[in-house]
Parts: structure tokens; sequence; C-alpha cells
């Protein structure tokens, strides 16, 4: 790299800003063909396409000269996302972009802007755009100081080159990224189907108010599948088993289980805070099965090159610069693999965190879940649920108020003990395949070390 020219951004391209709605404009929820992109759109340096607002056509009108083409990078210019990169691929042609980030565009033939986009996600072009940044803890990432940064720049031929390998890699990273989505919206659709809608346990008091048997009702609704695909599972699943009989045993067992698990859900529901919930469950505020844990405040000058990570919540998009402590702090301020973590400012929201032992920022909650209660999981869903619904629920000024005493008095469905249990057993499954997936791609180096 030491060989390679270096030149200035605003020597091969345009730096400009994103847009702020003009006074008295709203985004809407139902699309338009005007997405309008919220930092909190981003996430591993992509736009998402999931809880996007748009602009109103006449608003639209009123801002169109502002618009974002595929091919432009784009770079977070405030506070705490300073450092948050994103690549603006060709399906979001024409679209806007909030006040809060800055696009580089109309690049010369000289820069493959994938190119400067792997760039700027590098540890050396993170340290370049955070050594810009003006301003106190909060800061800002001025229009200038992009124009100004340098990067090296090898022939076209050379930039080409390399970005086909790295987007291989990130090809690879995004397909293990899809399986573990899959395998998490799985567990969300177990976790609504028995904890949110009551499945099991409403057509068991369907089939006892019918005569039918209830036991069998729930095994159908909990796998699936109706009683003749019942009671061929086990069937199809003895391949190998030698004999009739060892079929005939798997089967046996298969359908025990899938009956243990059905006798486990009650036939009644009885009236509580919440409403209907099944008979022997009971509600519970999150401060009785967890423990809200603030994160540490820190001043830039307290940021180190080396030591301890400390993960703040442009980490955990996708996108920042990994800094470092090296005060020796107690055990509660810091999270370790498969540590359950919230985001409460900016971008709000659950995570498990996979990354090393490190510090976690004060705009971050670790939640030091009781597990003989409930599962660190389990509460993961819970509360990945309920931010849901609260994003959904209009102009998301509940967040603006959202406290450490607001979140320990949300409430919280528990089930049985036994139901617990299993479902705890159930859930660490699908969880360790996910970790066992990110992990496998970091020991391939196709992470950053702050996932």
């Amino acid at each position: 790299m030491s060989k390679w020219n270096k030149v200035k951004i605003e020597d091969v391209g345009e730096v400009r800003s994103g847009k702020r709605l003009p006074k008295g404009e709203m985004l809407v929820s139902d699309p338009t063909p005007y997405p309008y992109i919220r930092l909190v759109d981003i996430s591993d340096g992509r736009i998402q396409k999931s809880d996007l607002q748009y602009l109103k056509p006449e608003t639209r009108e009123r801002i169109k000269r502002y618009i974002v083409n595929g091919g432009d990078v784009c770079l977070a210019i405030v506070g705490h996302t300073i450092g948050m990169v994103f690549y603006v691929e060709d399906e979001w042609n024409n679209i806007n972009l909030t006040e809060n980030a800055a696009r580089i565009t109309n690049l010369s033939d000289e820069v493959n802007s994938r190119f400067l986009y792997y760039f700027l996600t590098s540890s050396e072009g993170q340290n370049e755009i955070i050594a810009r940044k003006v301003g106190s803890a909060q800061g800002k990432l001025p229009l200038y100081n992009i124009k100004s940064l340098e990067f090296p720049c090898p022939p076209r031929r050379e930039q080409n080159a390399i970005v086909s390998i790295l987007d291989s890699l990130t090809h690879k990273i995004e397909l293990n990224r899809q399986i573990n989505q899959t395998l998490e919206q799985i567990a969300q659709a177990i976790f609504k189907s028995w904890f949110v809608n009551f499945e099991p346990v409403k057509v068991k008091i369907e089939a006892k108010q019918n005569g039918q048997d209830p036991e069998r009702a729930a095994m159908r609704v909990i796998s699936g599948k109706t009683d003749e695909k019942l009671d061929a599972h086990g069937l199809a699943n003895a391949t190998g088993a030698g004999s009739a009989g060892a079929a005939d045993q798997h089967l046996s067992d298969w359908n025990k289980q899938l009956e243990e698990l059905a006798s486990l859900f009650p036939d009644e529901l009885e009236d509580s805070e919440l409403g209907e919930i099944p008979k022997g469950w009971e509600v519970k505020k999150l401060k009785e099965v967890c423990r809200v844990i603030n994160g540490r405040a820190y001043k830039n000058t307290e940021f180190k090159e080396e030591g301890t990570p400390i993960v703040r919540i442009q980490n955990l998009s996708g996108g920042g610069k990994t800094v470092y402590s090296d005060l020796e702090l107690p055990e509660d301020k810091l999270i370790e693999k498969e540590d359950f973590i919230y985001t409460w400012s900016a971008t709000f929201g659950p995570h498990i965190w996979r990354g090393p032992k490190s510090i976690f920022h004060y705009h971050i909650w670790k939640m030091d879940v009781n597990e003989e209660i409930i599962s660190r999981y389990f509460l993961y869903l819970s509360m990945f649920r309920k931010t849901e619904q609260m994003k959904s629920a209009g102009t998301g000024s509940i967040f603006t108020h959202l406290t450490k005493a607001i979140m320990e008095g949300q409430d919280i469905l528990i089930g049985s003990p036994e139901i617990n249990k299993y479902f705890k057993k159930l859930l660490d499954s699908y969880f360790t395949k996910i970790t066992w997936i990110q992990l496998a791609s970091a020991t391939d180096g196709l992470i950053p070390k702050n996932t």
C-alpha cells in the first residue's frame, strides 16, 4: 500500500450533504417511490429494507435535488455514529438521505467506488475519519474534512482485482448472515406461537370443548403436521434404522417426546394485567428477572489504541472504529460472548454479543438475566418483539424517553418452569448454531472483530 499514490477525495469526487426534512413535513410508513434513508436503516454497511420510512410525493418534490444514487459512498457525520460507512447499491438509485450523513458521489473513472468503501471501513480508513471529527464529546464530521481525506489510489485495474476478492468474501459473509437470520426467525416464530398467540393452549381448549383429544390437537399445532403426517414422520426419519421394528420404535419415541411437550401446555386461560394468559403462567416486571446494568461513559481522550475493546452502538451496526481502554473495571462493566445487551440511544434494540470480552459503552445496557427463571434468549426474543412494537407505534417518541426505570418496569410473561426449561433447551440449540456459524466466519477472517 505504501507504493500507491494517495489522493484527496475532493480531487476525484464530490462530497455532498444529505437533506433535513422541510419544516412541518413528516415521513410516512406506507411505501411510496421515495425512500428516505436514516442512520437507523443502516446495518453491516448496507441499507436495510425493514422499517423504512418514505417521503410524500410533494415532500420529495421540494428536496429532489438532494438525491443519492447507486455507487455513492455515505458516511455518518454526527455524534457517536461517526465512523459508520455504507455503500449505496444500484437498487437504491434516486433515494434521499438524512442530513446526519454525507455522500461521496460523481467519482472519476480512476476510482472504483467499492474500493473507496472498503478503504473507509478498514482500520486505517476509520482512523482517518475519526481524526477529522471536530467538537466535544458527540462532535461532528464536517464536509470539508471529508473532502481533504486522503486514501491510497492504485491503478484502476488493481482496485478492481482487490474489490473482486473482497466482494467474494463479503458474499460469503452475507450467506452466513442469511442462514443465521433464518435460524433466528424460526426461534421468533416458535416464541410467537407459544408465548404470544398461545396456539397450543387455545387448540387444547377448543378440542376439549368439542370432545376431542386436547393433547393430540396440541401435537398438531406444535409440529405443524396433520395426524397422518404425525404418524408418518417417525418412519421418514428412521432411515438406516435397519428394520421395521427400529422404525416403529423411532416413531414411538418421537411421538412420545411431542406428547410430553404438548402436555406441558394448560387447557385453560385466566385473567392477568396483560389480559388472558395460560393458566398457571405469570407476569413479572423485567427487574424481577433481570438486572439492567449501565455501561461506562467515556471521553474521547480516554480511548486507547490497545487494551480492552469498548463496544459502542456503531460497532453493533457493522461500522465504526474499534477503540480500547486500559482501565481495570469491575465485571459488571464487561460483557462476554453470548451476553444479552440492549442499545437505548439513537439505535434501539436487543443484541446477543458474540465478540471478545469487552467494555460496553454508556449507551448500552447489559441485561443480566436470572437464568433460573428464564433464559437470556427468551428475554431477548421478548424484548425484540416489544421493541418492534414500539418502533411501529409511530413517531419514536417512546424511545426518546426510554429510561432504565421504564425498561425495568416492562411486563414479561413467564411460562411454567417446565415450559421454560424445555424452551430454553430449544433456544440454546438455535442460538448455539448461530454463534457457531458466526465464529466459523471469524476464523476465516471474514467478519470484523467487533461483530
